[in-house]
């Protein structure tokens, strides 16, 4: 054999006798989905970076610093919007505590009910009911405000808390997770054997089901409180006493006063700062849930 022979069937330098070698094309190409997913982090956090250095300037470096240098007003920042109306704004995140908390539990607790009987019952009409469902899921938010101020004045229940409360306890994207996930969750046999030792649909769904769709239904406690949190349109139009504001709909009050008062603009970017903590801390508290197998059963094949 010729010595250039040899050389060719030589390894690489720094590589495994064997190994096929792939062309460095590949591996740029595989860096592409990297940079894409890192250009998309970029777009969404840099308003965020924003919010978190304008929140520590005054009214004065605001408009006259660099735009990500920080200034020295962040404490002077909460105490004037502490201040502002009597405290007003801690009011409002009360309030959107209040239409997020309980709104998410009472629309967590219809769809965990709702898609268990989807996806464990056989009854006619039950295909029906889903693909309506699905298409509420599709169907904007705008179109339902206006017929259901208008149901809600019927029974005189505009501006109070039930009017922002009530068409939040349904919601057709959680009894579609919900169904999706105890279809995956909890198999038929362990429903069988709970009819078989005599236990009632009751006891089987609060003691045997429920537990294995704890995963799920933290899921979607989480995106409607997260909708609810941020939820502006339907609050806009129950809405006119201030006093019911959530925050979000409290800031935009205070945003368009702001045009007239510039010195505002830092006490509605020091709000919209604090007003992203609660959603931070929540994500926090029940991201361990979310360290068990999400397809995880009760039974093993």
């Amino acid at each position: 054999m010729s010595s250039v022979a040899l050389r060719k069937a030589a390894p690489a330098a720094g590589t495994t006798p064997g190994t096929v070698q792939g062309p460095p094309r590949r591996r740029r190409i595989a860096l592409v989905p990297t940079v894409t997913l890192l250009l998309g982090a970029l777009y969404c956090l840099l308003p965020v970076a924003w919010v978190v250095v304008a929140s520590t300037k005054s009214g004065r470096e605001l408009f006259s610093t660099f735009t990500f240098l920080p200034g020295t007003g962040f404490a002077d920042n909460v105490k004037d919007l502490s201040a502002y109306r009597g405290g007003v704004y801690w009011k409002w995140m009360g309030n959107s505590a209040l239409y997020a908390g309980l709104g998410a539990l009472l629309s967590t607790a219809v769809s965990a009910v709702s898609g268990y009987a989807l996806a464990i019952y056989r009854f006619r009409g039950r295909e029906t009911i889903f693909n309506i469902l699905l298409a509420g899921v599709l169907m904007p938010p705008v179109i339902l405000a206006v017929p259901q101020y208008l149901l809600l004045a019927k029974v005189d229940l505009t501006d109070t808390y039930a009017s922002v409360l009530l068409p939040l306890i349904l919601s057709p994207y959680g009894v579609y997770l919900a169904r999706i996930y105890t279809a995956a969750a909890v198999p038929s046999d362990v429903v069988e054997a709970g009819r078989m030792d005599s236990a009632s649909e009751w006891r089987i769904f609060s003691r045997i089901a429920l537990p294995m769709m704890i995963p799920g239904l933290v899921t979607v406690f989480l995106f409607q409180f997260v909708a609810i949190w941020n939820n502006f349109l339907l609050p806009y139009i129950m809405l006119s006493d201030d006093e019911k504001f959530p925050i979000t709909l409290g800031l935009f009050t205070l945003l368009e006063q702001g045009s007239n008062t510039p010195v505002l603009y830092t006490l509605v970017i020091t709000g919209a700062l604090l007003a992203v903590v609660p959603l931070i801390a929540l994500f926090l508290v029940i991201q361990r849930f979310w360290s068990l197998d999400l397809l995880s059963g009760a039974v093993k094949s």
